[in-house]
């Protein structure tokens, strides 16, 4: 794809692309997955986050710090954990696959028809070092074209093509990051 067209596609208004608001990077990589605004909402993933303590065998003590810092999510930030990742991509009738980082990207197959998208998980850090986090990112292949939907970018950046993505990939495992492949459950 040319330098153009890679253009063109990044500020192509029919991707939704959401952008970072506090530490609701997971609510915004959903919605950025899903290219739809309020697909999920923050009482969406609080009522998944609470569902999944009531359903915990192994219940944590309570604590006056418990009305903040909660088992699966922080109730004034956001930053949700993985199962409520799991779990809400799971009402929606996707199957969250963890892959082996051992494998590399080169064992991804971006063109699996079956294949709704991806969710990455990575280091960063924030104010000029002195915090750090894990960061939830989606990327998706919309009509045809992967995108890197970062609601830490400005806008939404097309890859080149699937070997610009893999590439991206590779880099996010060697900096420690974990990819999510976010498949169609198969009928």
């Amino acid at each position: 794809m040319s330098k153009e067209l890679i253009e063109m596609a990044s500020n192509d208004p029919r991707v939704y692309h959401e952008r970072q608001r506090l530490q609701f990077c997971l609510l915004h990589a959903l919605n950025n997955l899903f290219q739809q605004k309020d697909e999920f909402t923050r009482p969406i993933l609080d009522a998944i986050a609470e569902k999944l303590v009531l359903e915990c065998p192994d219940k944590q003590n309570w604590t006056p710090l418990s009305i903040v810092f909660k088992p699966h999510h922080n109730s004034l930030t956001g930053n949700y954990d993985i199962n409520v990742l799991i779990s809400a991509l799971e009402d929606k009738g996707k199957i969250v696959v963890w892959h082996d980082r051992r494998n590399g990207a080169s064992s991804i197959d971006l063109d699996d028809d079956n294949m709704f998208g991806i969710v990455l998980n990575v280091h960063v850090r924030r104010y000029a070092g002195l915090w750090k986090s894990r960061h939830w990112v989606a990327l998706r292949k919309i009509s045809g074209i992967w995108y890197n939907l970062d609601s830490d970018l400005h806008e939404p950046s097309a890859f080149q093509d699937v070997d610009e993505v893999r590439g991206f990939l590779d880099y996010v495992i060697g900096q420690g990051g974990e990819i999510l492949l976010v498949m169609n459950k198969k009928e």
